[in-house]
């Protein structure tokens, strides 16, 4: 992730409205309950309600459902869904299982209480759901220490990658990835890099530098080892991307410069052949960097030699605007938008104003502007916002485990991604949803999952309760909204 400081961060909205507040579950709301409750399938003429409230006066709640009816009798504004306008499938909602995260999951917690954490988080039924989680392929700025999967001493090559080893991996990332894949056989895996082994660069580092010309092959067949790996360890890698943010390069973690025109050469001229000849299928998704640069991706998909490998192109949100994925999506409506990262963290603290953020910009705003995922950083930290590789600070994870004790804390992040992942499946598609010029500041999407149902996800970021009913074809229902506030409803 980009360091906070960075001025590309200025184009964004004020971080202050960013996910924040770390918030545990024991306080008012969720029913009362340490865990969500499990889900209940929609009843006949029944919509199913989850709420969160901006005052934290209900969290992820199960409400009374409500009655479907063939007229509504009021004067209320109608949000209207349409499933014969059919956009993009999503492929899943979740965060980044980090080797900080891993770490964490796999040495802080007992068997136990591991299991307990991973089936709130991954089992749709009696947790959230989540159906999509990024890796770091080698050291993050969430990382113990500094590794790639071939590192060598200074002035050694090894061009046939014959030390090429996971075994860091092997401590806590892939134990973990195996209890999850328990719980949730069918997640999507991203794999990205920080940086290639540091005798592939140009500057003998893992910080910085650029691939070397004559590089690039065997960093292709370093794709295919990894894959091949994990493979090997029970463990399918869907996708992978080229380089992390590949415009910053400065960082005092494992960084790499990576141009578009580098990118495009690297995947046209190495990377898709090696996985064609190898027969690897997970998707190629290209730049994996910020709002504000949606040339980049467009240039290499100009490119139809190298076009023909990608999947689509992956974002990330400390700088420029959600519409950006939009604006290449209307260049390539052939291929897919991804968003692959944003934190939360100790800089903002209004829990209202940052689910509202979130909401506007992340998860309905990255869904109504194509994107197939919605993924959000680390998945676990500690109380100290680490373990930290030389990056962030203070940025916070999904849930936040307690070093000494093993608590748990379930923050901002994990409400906001469980609005989604618990309701909206792999495969479900969204819908055309239609908000009236009378609710304004009020924000929706709907989606159709692959068994018929279907899901409307309204945030409500005006300071009174907004009022208004829902009409999907033969459907209507009406509900009130509090003040700063998201709903989930399900039919």
């Amino acid at each position: 992730m980009a360091n906070k400081t960075n001025p590309l961060a200025d184009t964004l909205l004020p971080f202050s409205l960013m996910l924040a507040f770390v918030m545990v579950v024991s306080l008012s709301g969720c029913n009362g309950k340490d865990n969500p409750d499990p889900q209940v399938p929609p009843e006949q003429g029944k919509a199913q309600v989850y709420l969160t409230k901006g005052d934290r006066s209900l969290l992820f709640s199960r409400e009374e459902p409500l009655e479907i009816i063939s007229d509504v009798n009021n004067d209320n504004p109608v949000i209207s869904l349409d499933t014969g306008f059919r956009f993009q499938a999503i492929e899943g909602y979740g965060a980044a299982l980090t080797g900080s995260s891993a770490y964490l999951l796999n040495n802080t917690l007992n068997p136990s209480a591991r299991q307990d954490v991973l089936k709130e988080l991954f089992d749709p039924e009696t947790g959230i759901g989540i159906s999509y989680l990024r890796l770091t392929m080698g050291a993050s700025d969430f990382s113990v220490s500094d590794f790639t999967y071939n590192d060598l001493p200074a002035g050694q090559t090894d061009f046939g990658l014959q030390q090429f080893s996971l075994a860091q991996d092997l401590n806590d990332v892939v134990p973990v990835l195996k209890e999850i894949t328990q719980i949730a056989p069918a997640i999507k895996l991203m794999g990205t890099p920080w940086s290639p082994p540091a005798w592939m660069k140009t500057n003998g580092n893992l910080k910085g530098g650029k691939l070397r010309p004559d590089c690039y092959g065997v960093y292709a067949d370093y794709f295919v080892k990894y894959i091949q790996a994990m493979k090997d360890e029970g463990i399918t890698i869907d996708a992978i991307t080229p380089q992390n943010e590949p415009l910053y390069y400065t960082a005092g973690y494992p960084c790499m410069e990576m141009q578009s025109s580098e990118q495009l050469a690297f995947i046209k001229n190495s990377l898709g052949p090696r996985f064609e000849t190898a027969g690897i299928s997970s998707k190629i998704i290209l730049y994996d960097h910020n709002w504000d640069n949606p040339q980049y991706p467009i240039t290499i998909l100009n490119d139809a030699d190298a076009a023909k490998y990608v999947a689509g192109s992956a974002f990330h949100a400390y700088g420029g605007d959600v519409s950006a994925m939009t604006t290449v999506h209307n260049a390539h409506p052939d291929k897919g938008l991804y968003f692959t990262e944003i934190s939360g963290g100790a800089w903002a603290t209004d829990f209202a104003g940052n689910l509202m953020w979130n909401m506007q910009n992340i998860f309905i705003g990255t869904a109504r502007n194509w994107s197939k995922t919605a993924l959000l950083w680390n998945l676990a930290l500690d109380e100290n916002y680490g373990p930290q590789n030389n990056g962030c600070s203070n940025c916070r994870g999904v849930i936040t485990i307690n070093s000494a004790t093993g608590a748990i804390t379930r923050n901002e992040e994990y409400y906001s991604i469980a609005h989604f992942s618990k309701f909206v499946g792999p495969g479900a598609v969204r819908i055309a949803t239609t908000i009236p010029q009378s609710l304004p500041n009020v924000m929706a999407v709907g989606f159709q999952n692959t068994n018929g149902s279907k899901v409307l996800v309204v945030a409500n970021d005006n300071s009174g309760a907004k009022a208004f009913s829902v009409n999907q074809g033969s459907v209507n229902y009406s509900y009130t909204l509090p003040a700063k506030s998201v709903a989930t409803f399900v039919w």
